[in-house]
């Protein structure tokens, strides 16, 4: 019997790569963290296609595409994601990244770019799949659709132990204007905007942990 395909959108912070990691294991299946995708393309950008005043050359970066390869390889036990050849999971959560990701991922081509490549994962079944248009543009067929959402507080809590976590120092009240920022570009973009599919869902776990959040989940694709 064909495994199931799982979509899960949300906003950032909401723990939707961490949960789908998990819910994958349960499962058996394959976990892709799209955003982490999108945040490759972004640090490619970043290291190589700036202009003068430090902005990103999206022509540059555009043409620069056949020299881009993304993949996730098995780190003991953990999809981590390659560009290149090189792993750069610990590069693309830093803040100059978060700070740049969603005007990158607004762009029409590279969406384009990683969107044939996100449905031929998924073709054989046997995955979920976490971002902010899975539902809705990338896996439209989807068995099973959520969407996750919690409060600015929470999310902005939660970001802001995860960079510490990963070592990287900063501000608390940056990261909550990042992250609003962030949602404000990812729901108002003309191409794939975040938003709920009709048929998803919707989980707020602003007062769940985890483990709560994951139980939800399972209690519905067991249904």
């Amino acid at each position: 019997m064909k495994k199931p395909v799982i979509a899960i959108d949300g906003f950032s912070s909401t723990g939707k790569s961490s949960i789908s990691k998990i819910i994958a294991e349960k499962l058996g299946i394959v976990h892709l963290d799209t955003g982490a995708l999108y945040r490759g393309i972004t640090w490619f950008a970043l290291q190589n296609c700036l202009n003068d005043d430090e902005t990103i050359n999206l022509e540059q970066l555009f043409s620069s595409f056949p020299l881009i390869e993304l993949e996730f390889k098995n780190d003991n036990g953990e999809l981590v994601l390659f560009l290149n050849h090189i792993n750069i999971s610990k590069e693309i959560r830093s803040h100059e990244v978060s700070q740049n990701v969603s005007f990158i991922a607004k762009q029409k081509e590279v969406r384009d770019f990683l969107l044939q490549s996100q449905r031929n994962l998924a073709e054989k079944g046997g995955i979920i799949m976490d971002g902010r248009d899975i539902g809705t543009v990338v896996l439209p067929n989807a068995d099973f659709k959520f969407f996750l959402t919690a409060s600015i507080e929470e999310r902005t809590r939660r970001r802001y132990q995860e960079l510490l976590s990963l070592g990287i120092e900063t501000d608390k009240k940056l990261v909550k204007d990042n992250l609003i920022e962030r949602d404000r570009i990812d729901s108002e973009r003309e191409i794939a905007p975040l938003k709920k599919a009709d048929d998803a869902i919707v989980i707020d776990n602003t007062t769940l942990n985890k483990k709560e959040t994951i139980e939800s989940i399972l209690a519905y694709l067991k249904k």
